[in-house]
């Protein structure tokens, strides 16, 4: 098969798999596409999963990677902090929530990591628009749970003031009972006491 068919076909993917491949070609020989990495068309992303090398590789494009290459999961820990502007300092890897097991890719466009969480609390999360890409994103709110959750436990004011937390945008964005609501269905009494603690940070009620 010639690589400029196959990228006319598969183009409007973004992010394209075997499957995806098979699903129009059933006899698709894949040492095409050991070839085609050779050759720099195409980069693999993680087993079965691979991009066109001349896209460019913004935000938006590394945020849609991350959703299409380990599913289900929605962008959300200190990269969705970040984008929200919550932390001052950008992420050096694009961390997910994902009801699959804890895992990382690296490849070319950096490294990706995903957190397991448990079914009942895989929500929270929003579909944004970047660009011409649509991702899932975890919601202001989920997002600050998720960390809480997962990656920095909150049991006093010293441990909010290590995150460096910009509370004047998380006054502005954060609905604190949305926020409960998460941590209760949690079934988590730590979280439950985070968010009353990020409440009366947010607010200066120390």
């Amino acid at each position: 098969m010639k690589f400029l068919d196959f990228k006319t076909q598969l183009s409007p993917f973004r992010v394209f798999s075997i499957k995806d491949i098979e699903k129009l070609h059933p006899d698709f020989n894949k040492m095409n596409l050991v070839n085609w990495q050779k050759k720099n068309y195409i980069t693999k992303l993680r087993n079965g999963y691979y991009r066109f090398n001349d896209l460019s590789p913004d935000e938006s494009e590394l945020f849609f990677v991350a959703n299409k290459i380990y599913q289900p999961s929605y962008i959300s820990l200190e990269t969705a902090l970040s984008y929200y502007g919550f932390i001052p300092e950008g992420v050096f890897s694009i961390q997910s929530i994902s009801t699959q097991k804890t895992q990382t890719f690296k490849n070319t466009l950096g490294t990706f990591r995903y957190y397991n969480i448990k079914p009942s609390v895989y929500m929270g999360y929003k579909l944004i628009g970047i660009n011409d890409l649509t991702m899932r994103m975890a919601s202001p709110e989920k997002a600050l749970l998720d960390t809480f959750h997962i990656r920095h436990k909150v049991k006093n004011y010293d441990d909010l003031a290590g995150l460096r937390l910009n509370n004047s945008i998380i006054k502005e964005m954060a609905d604190f009972d949305k926020m409960m609501n998460y941590a209760l269905l949690f079934g988590a009494k730590y979280l439950v006491k985070a968010v009353e603690l990020l409440k009366k940070h947010v607010y200066d009620q120390y």
